[in-house]
C-alpha cells in the first residue's frame, strides 16, 4: 500500500467544496477505512473546509485553504489551513448549551471534536488538526 501523505489548496470558494468528497472517498479505499470512519472523515473535513472559507478567509477567493493528510503509525491526521487571522476556539458557544438549541449554525467545531479522535487548533486558529485511528 503506497504512501498517501497528500497535500493540496482550494481557493476560498465554497462551490470547491465538492473536492473533499472524492479525496476522502479515495482515503477510505487506500487505507480501507471502516464506513463509520469514512462519513466521520467526510463531514468532519467539510465542516472544516467550509468554515475556513467563510469564516477565516471570509469568503475572499483570492485566498486559499489548504488541505493536508499525513500517516501516522496508528491513525491518519488531516490538517485544515486558512489564510485568515484566526480565533479562539474556546469562545464559541456551546452549540448543546439551552440558549443555543434552537439556533441556525454553529456546530461545526462540536462535530469536529465529537467525530475524530482528537481535534486540537493550532496558529492562533487558523489550522485544525483531527486525528482518526486506523
Amino acid at each position: 500500500m503506497g504512501n498517501l501523505d497528500t497535500e493540496f489548496s482550494l481557493p476560498s470558494d465554497p462551490n470547491h467544496v465538492y473536492h473533499v468528497q472524492p479525496f476522502i472517498d479515495d482515503v477510505a479505499q487506500r487505507y480501507r477505512l471502516s464506513a463509520d470512519t469514512q462519513g466521520n472523515m467526510l463531514l468532519t473535513l467539510t465542516e472544516a473546509v467550509t468554515n475556513a472559507m467563510l469564516h477565516g478567509n471570509r469568503g475572499d477567493c483570492s485566498k486559499r485553504v489548504s488541505i493536508s493528510l499525513h500517516r501516522h503509525k496508528d491513525a491518519l491526521e488531516v490538517r485544515v489551513s486558512d489564510q485568515g487571522d484566526g480565533f479562539n476556539p474556546d469562545c464559541v458557544p456551546d452549540p448543546t448549551s439551552p440558549e443555543c438549541l434552537e439556533k441556525c449554525g454553529g456546530r461545526g467545531i462540536y462535530l469536529m471534536r465529537e467525530l475524530s479522535d482528537d481535534c486540537r487548533f493550532m496558529k492562533n486558529g487558523s489550522t485544525v488538526a483531527m486525528r482518526f485511528k486506523l
